[in-house]
């Protein structure tokens, strides 16, 4: 079976200290992502995106990256087979 990655703008954090992210999820599950610059702020589609998702905080990506591990389905630690590799992180 191969797995699906996929990436979307969101929202992380608490009530008062939000960023926005690049989160990369595996079959609809968050494993990494990436904090966005400030200047992302301005940019409407960035925006919209995240505001019509899901907003994820600090144990939510934590439980779901624990629960990828204990499936052997992290995509940066186990070697499965992706149906786009390309989206991978780079470090």
């Amino acid at each position: 079976m191969k797995y699906r990655i996929d990436t979307t703008y969101a929202w992380y954090g608490g009530e008062n200290d939000s960023c926005l992210i690049l989160v990369y999820l595996i079959q609809n599950i968050p494993f990494t992502f990436d904090e966005l610059p400030e200047i992302a702020k301005y940019q409407s589609e960035i925006l919209e995106t995240a505001d019509n998702g899901k907003k994820w905080t600090i144990e939510e990506m934590y439980r779901a990256s624990m629960y990828l591990m204990a499936e052997e389905c992290h995509p940066m630690v186990f070697d499965l087979e992706l149906e786009n590799p390309e989206l991978l992180p780079v470090d």
